[in-house]
C-alpha cells in the first residue's frame, strides 16, 4: 500500500506546481537584473539556466526511484539511518520555509508599493496568510488543484505583453555576444533563484500517480518556466532601451503602462494584483512541505497543528519586523547560494552513494 496515496496528484498538477515553485515573484526584476549583469545578452542566460535546472531536476528523479514511495527524509531514514532522515527533515523545513517567506516578502512589499501604501504590513501578511492555510491545510492534491486554477486563468496574459511590441525596437538585441560570454555567465548566477524550487520534487514524487513521467513532468516544467522569463524579457529587451532597463525595478509592470483604457488610470495596477495569484504558487506550496516535514519530524501525518503555529509565527513575527527591498534582495542572494547545494550538490552526492551503497550490498551477498 502507498503510503501518500490519498493526496496523490495527476501529471499535470505536478507539473504546474513545479512550473508555479519557479515562475513567480522573481519574474517581475528578472529583466533588470539580467540587463545589469549582461546588457540585452542576457536572455542567452535563461537558456543556461534552463539547461542547469533540467539536469538537476532529472538527477532528483533517479536519486527518488530507489525509494518511490517515500519523500526524501524516508529516502535517508531507509540508506543512512533514522538520525538522517531526522535531520534531512529539519534541514530541508529550513530550506523552503526560507524559499517561501523570500517569496512572500517580495509579495507583500510589492502589494505595499503598488496596492495597498497606506497599509501596514502586518495587515497585508494576515491577508495573504488567511487564504494560504484555507488552501494549504487541505493536503498535496488540493494544491495540485490550485496550482492549475491559476495556470489556465494566467492564459491570457502573453497576448496582453504583445501589445507593447509596436513600439518595440528590434535592433536592441543586436549585435549578439557584445562582451564575449563572461557577462553571459555572471548572468547565469543571478538566473538561478529564478530556477529555484526544482528540490520540491524530493516531496512531491511519491504523492505522483504515474511516477514514470516524473522525468517529462521535470522536463516540461522547466521548459514552460524558460519560456515565459525568455518571452518577458526580451519584450522588455526590445522596448526599453539597453541603459532605460536598469532604471526600472520592474520592468515587467513598467513595460505595461502603454497600454491605455479610458475607463482605468493605471492599467498596471490590476495586473500587479493579477499576479497575486501567480506568486502564490511560490509560498503557498513552500510553507506546506515546510510543516510536511515537521510533521514528519515529530511522527505526525496531519500537518494541519504544524501550519497552524508556522503561519501564526509568520504573522506575530511581521508585526514587529519585516525586510525591505534591499533586505530582501539580500536574502535572495543567499537563497541562491542555498539552491546550489539543495538543489544542485545534494543530488548528485546522494545519488553517488546510493549507487556505491547498493554496489555495496550486491558484493556483499554474493
Amino acid at each position: 500500500m502507498k503510503k501518500y496515496a490519498f493526496n496523490e496528484i495527476t501529471f499535470m498538477q505536478f507539473v504546474f506546481l513545479q512550473f508555479g515553485l519557479q515562475a513567480s515573484v522573481g519574474l517581475l526584476a528578472l529583466p533588470q537584473v539580467l540587463a545589469g549583469k549582461a546588457g540585452t545578452d542576457g536572455w542567452m542566460a535563461i537558456i543556461g539556466g534552463y539547461i542547469v535546472s533540467i539536469a538537476a531536476g532529472l538527477i532528483i528523479v533517479q536519486v527518488m526511484k530507489k525509494h518511490p514511495d517515500g519523500t526524501l527524509p524516508d529516502l535517508l531514514k531507509r540508506y543512512l539511518g533514522g538520525w538522517a532522515g531526522k535531520t534531512g527533515a529539519a534541514l530541508f523545513a529550513c530550506y523552503i520555509f526560507y524559499y517561501g517567506y523570500t517569496g512572500l516578502v517580495r509579495t507583500i512589499l510589492y502589494t505595499k508599493v503598488w496596492l495597498l501604501p497606506q497599509t501596514p504590513v502586518y495587515i497585508i501578511m494576515l491577508l495573504l496568510l488567511i487564504p494560504t492555510y484555507g488552501i494549504a491545510r487541505n493536503g498535496l492534491r488540493i494544491l495540485g488543484r490550485y496550482a492549475e486554477l491559476v495556470f489556465f486563468i494566467s492564459l491570457w496574459l502573453p497576448f496582453v505583453y504583445l501589445i507593447p511590441l509596436k513600439d518595440a525596437h528590434w535592433l536592441h538585441l543586436a549585435p549578439v555576444l557584445k562582451e564575449g560570454w563572461t557577462p553571459v555567465l555572471s548572468a547565469m548566477q543571478e538566473i538561478i533563484m529564478s530556477y529555484g524550487g526544482m528540490g520540491a520534487v524530493f516531496i512531491f514524487y511519491p504523492f505522483l500517480r504515474n511516477k514514470r513521467m516524473a522525468s517529462a513532468g521535470v522536463v516540461l516544467s522547466s521548459t514552460l518556466s524558460m519560456l515565459v522569463f525568455l518571452f518577458v524579457t526580451l519584450i522588455c529587451f526590445v522596448y526599453f532601451s539597453p541603459d532605460e532597463i536598469r532604471e526600472y525595478n520592474e520592468p515587467v509592470v513598467n513595460v505595461l503602462k502603454t497600454i491605455e483604457f479610458k475607463f482605468v488610470e493605471r492599467v498596471e495596477v490590476l495586473f500587479i494584483a493579477f499576479f497575486l495569484f501567480i506568486f502564490s504558487l511560490a509560498w503557498i506550496p513552500a510553507l506546506y512541505m515546510c510543516a510536511f516535514c515537521t510533521s514528519w519530524l515529530m511522527g505526525k501525518q496531519d500537518h494541519r497543528g504544524h501550519m497552524r503555529l508556522l503561519l501564526l509565527a509568520i504573522a506575530v513575527g511581521s508585526y514587529f519586523a519585516m525586510p525591505t527591498f534591499n533586505q530582501n534582495d539580500l536574502m535572495e542572494k543567499y537563497l541562491a547560494r542555498i539552491i546550489t547545494g539543495f538543489e544542485g550538490v545534494l543530488p548528485v552526492c546522494l545519488l553517488v552513494y546510493i549507487w556505491g551503497y547498493e554496489r555495496f550490498q550486491r558484493r556483499k551477498n554474493v
